[in-house]
């Protein structure tokens, strides 16, 4: 093969594959913009804004997050993940007891039955005292239960923003990529326009006979 020939075989395969890592590239950017725009929006509409420094109690101020957007309305997904966990994660357990949605509802079932018991047993003391604790709990685990909804709709979104994240990454690695290999390719285009035509490639030299 000659030299040339194979030189714009590899130069304009080099610049082919340049141009489809370009178009990727271009992809992964409007599905980057995408998601971060979609975010931004629908976290905007929801018009939450965290507590500001000096509203801040000593146990949010130990999140470090807290503190860092204070004051800020929330419509990023760093901040909807720092809520989430840290703002409402930390109310939650202090609503509950440390107790979950789920975990509220085993003390729901288990007031009910003593609830049930006391009542057959014309307890009138314990039917009130079970009846408060029960009253208790039902307004207890609805809290919980609106605050997991939204703690998990934020993380959500954070979740959505990540995958906008990874997809810029990848498109300014496929850039990098394409302009390496754009290089590269008129490089070997630019050798072949330099190569004699008669110029050969890996041709083996001739032995002289003794």
């Amino acid at each position: 093969m000659k030299r040339r020939t194979l030189d714009l075989i590899v130069g304009a395969g080099l610049v082919v594959l340049a141009g489809l890592l370009l178009v990727a590239g271009l992809v992964l950017t409007s599905n980057a913009n995408f998601a971060n725009d979609y975010v931004k929006s629908q976290l905007s509409q929801q018009q939450i804004s965290f507590k500001t420094a000096d509203t801040l109690t000593a146990e949010e101020k130990q999140s470090a997050c807290l503190v860092q957007y204070a004051g800020q309305p929330l419509n990023s997904g760093k901040q909807a993940e720092c809520y989430a966990n840290e703002f409402i994660g930390l109310h939650l357990k202090s609503i509950g007891g440390g107790k979950t949605y789920a975990q509220l509802g085993d003390v729901q079932t288990d007031l009910k039955t003593k609830l049930a018991a006391a009542q057959k047993a014309n307890d009138t003391a314990a039917v009130t005292d079970l009846q408060k604790q029960l009253t208790d709990t039902n307004t207890t685990r609805e809290t919980v239960f609106k605050g997991e909804t939204l703690r998990g709709l934020l993380l959500t979104s954070y979740g959505f923003s990540e995958f906008g994240a990874k997809a810029a990454q990848a498109a300014l690695v496929a850039y990098l990529a394409a302009g390496l290999l754009l290089l590269l390719g008129a490089a070997g285009l630019v050798h072949a326009a330099r190569t004699p035509r008669s110029a050969g490639f890996a041709v083996p030299e001739l032995v002289a006979s003794k």
